[in-house]
Order: C-alpha cells, then sequence, then structure tokens
C-alpha cells in the first residue's frame, strides 16, 4: 500500500465528518423565539383554506403532512388546546405542506380538527420559515413574534411544553 492510499480514508472520514456537522444546523427552524412570524394573509404564500382573523391573538401555527404519524398524533392535542384556551385568545392554524388535494382532504375527513386548517402545496411559508422536519409547530404571541418553536410530536412531554408556553404567551398583555 502506497503513502498515498493510506492517506485516503482518513481523508474520507474527515470529509464525511465535516457534511455530517454541517447538517446540524438544518435540525432547527430559521424563524426562532423572538422572531417575527410571516403574516399567514401574505397573497404571495398561496395558502389555500380559509383563515380567521389573528389580531389580538396568541396563535400556534403546527405544520403537518397527512403521512406523518407524529402529526395525527398532535390533532386531538391540539383540538384540546382549542377548547382550553380558545375562550382565552389562542387561535390555532394546522398548516399542511401536502402536495395532493386528496391527501389533504382525507385526511381532516378522518380527524375533522375544530381549528383552521390551510394547504402549503407549494411549501412557500415552509419554505420561508424553513421547517426542519413535521411536525414543526410556532407559538406567536399577540405581538406578532414567536415565543416557542416545537419540532416533532413527543407525546405528554411536547404535551407539557405547549401547554406552558400557551399559558404564558396569554399571560402576557
Amino acid at each position: 500500500m502506497s503513502l498515498r492510499d493510506s492517506f485516503r480514508l482518513p481523508v474520507r472520514l474527515l470529509a464525511l465528518a465535516v457534511v455530517a456537522l454541517a447538517a446540524l444546523p438544518a435540525l432547527s427552524a430559521r424563524v426562532t423565539v423572538g422572531d417575527a412570524f410571516p403574516s399567514l394573509n401574505d397573497p404571495a404564500l398561496s395558502l389555500e383554506g380559509n383563515l380567521p382573523p389573528f389580531a389580538g391573538r396568541v396563535t400556534l401555527v403546527d405544520f403537518w403532512a397527512s403521512w406523518c404519524e407524529p402529526c395525527r398524533a398532535s390533532f386531538p392535542i391540539y383540538a384540546r388546546l382549542h377548547a382550553d384556551y380558545g375562550p382565552r385568545g389562542l387561535a390555532i392554524v394546522g398548516v399542511s405542506v401536502d402536495k395532493q388535494r386528496a391527501a389533504y382532504d382525507a385526511f381532516l375527513k378522518r380527524l375533522q380538527p375544530p381549528f383552521a386548517t390551510v394547504r402549503d402545496a407549494r411549501h412557500r411559508l415552509a419554505s420561508v420559515v424553513d421547517v426542519p422536519a413535521m411536525p414543526t409547530c410556532f407559538l406567536v404571541g399577540r405581538d406578532g413574534r414567536v415565543r416557542f418553536v416545537g419540532v416533532g410530536f413527543h407525546g405528554a412531554e411536547t404535551t407539557a411544553e405547549l401547554q406552558r408556553a400557551v399559558e404564558a404567551a396569554l399571560a402576557e398583555k
């Protein structure tokens, strides 16, 4: 084996490590706590669906897809948050990234969420906020700034985090 060949494996391993480390920032959203969240009413986003007025409300924006099992598991929790905190000023919007309308419609027919849903078929909003995984949720305060970002859904742990964040955001004046 030549000296040149003996360096190939370490160089390849180093290159692989650099690529892996470069991918780590991709596991968090670009829009983060303290940032302004884009207006859901911006026509450039081409969201399909009807949105309620959000002015003066704390808003939970959840990105989901029909093929995502954790997304399905999160919807009953969001329904409960909607029932518990909606009267206190919480709005919830589910944003589907499904490209196929039929998959979106079937998911909604099966789960029948009590909160607003829209479809981001062109992924314009998802790209603007740089959604790293499904599901990802953003809790937006009355001032339009992000208060909480949740990536993934981990059952009771995520539910408790969301409840604490919603309570804190609703307590702000």
